[in-house]
């Protein structure tokens, strides 16, 4: 008698958590590491067991979180139906990394997602760096900015708002999008340099003042997009949440900041127990950015 393959014993056991309720609507799912580690299995193994409960709509991916267990059916691969094409390739690929991070991305786990061989992938996209490409085109494409407000601040606050947004239904983007000198030949990222520098043509900057505050304001949203990714893996790969992590390292902390060495900092932290939130950095990071900009045009104009 044929032996079960191993990722569908993996599979079965996890339908069994859900089906008992040991993994509610909205629990997060072992990760593949997590898998790895618990059934001593390869990470092929591993995405394939994930990959049978995703098309049977059991699981999805949070953006940020991983896989969580899916409030209805709605399978990953699903897409245009069972024939492979170039947007069902890239919407499996997206999926992954909004669940996974980008690093877990490759053309033979999108394959065994798919259940596909890796060579049927390259009939439809060339590579890796290509694929890479047309998810952050799919991120960028999901909703348009819209019409150029009148006033440059009022726009580049919109702007700013609009790509965090994106960042944050995709951290993945904020290393897709990492590299200023080579940056992604994107159609949608082109759009969004275009509807920025609209935003500050009245302002009487010259064209490379225009194009650096295009990128500093670009690279301020991106600076705090990379360190929400960072966090999320963090919290995935380890499986403690920030305040876990904390109480963890607390000691750690205390030791160091009460040495005497950091007195101006100790002094800070004595008396007011500061949480450092991302949002609350964004909006005032946004704004003294903002304002400095502000002094730079009227300096223009004067």
């Amino acid at each position: 008698m044929p032996t079960e393959p191993p990722y569908l014993r993996i599979a079965a056991e996890l339908r069994r958590r859900i089906a008992s309720g040991e993994l509610a609507p909205g629990a997060r799912v072992p990760s593949t590491r997590a898998v790895v580690r618990e059934w001593g299995v390869a990470m092929a193994t591993a995405t394939k067991a994930l990959a049978v409960l995703r098309t049977e709509g059991l699981v999805r991916a949070v953006p940020g979180v991983g896989t969580v267990v899916a409030d209805r059916a709605s399978p990953l691969a699903a897409g245009d139906g069972p024939a492979l094409n170039r947007a069902r390739i890239v919407r499996t690929a997206v999926e992954l990394a909004d669940a996974e991070g980008l690093p877990s991305v490759s053309m033979r786990r999108v394959a065994t997602i798919l259940a596909t061989s890796t060579m049927a992938l390259y009939r439809h996209v060339p590579g890796k760096a290509e694929l890479v490409r047309l998810m952050s085109e799919e991120a960028l494409g999901e909703r348009p900015l819209g019409p150029v407000p009148q006033h440059w601040r009022t726009g580049l606050e919109l702007a700013a708002r609009w790509l965090r947004a994106v960042y944050g239904r995709h951290p993945w983007m904020a290393r897709a999008m990492a590299s200023f000198t080579r940056p992604t030949a994107s159609p949608h990222a082109m759009r969004y340099t275009e509807w920025v520098l609209r935003a500050l043509k009245g302002t009487g900057l010259p064209p490379h003042a225009m194009l650096h505050t295009h990128l500093t304001l670009f690279a301020y949203v991106q600076g705090l997009a990379q360190a929400a990714d960072l966090e999320a893996q963090a919290r995935q790969d380890t499986g403690l949440s920030d305040e876990e992590w904390m109480a963890r390292n607390e000691p750690q902390f205390e030791a160091v900041s009460t040495g005497g060495h950091f007195q101006v900092l100790h002094t800070l932290f004595e008396h007011d127990d500061f949480e450092l939130d991302l949002d609350v950095l964004f909006e005032f990071g946004l704004g003294r950015t903002l304002d400095g900009i502000a002094v730079m045009i009227g300096e223009t104009s004067a």
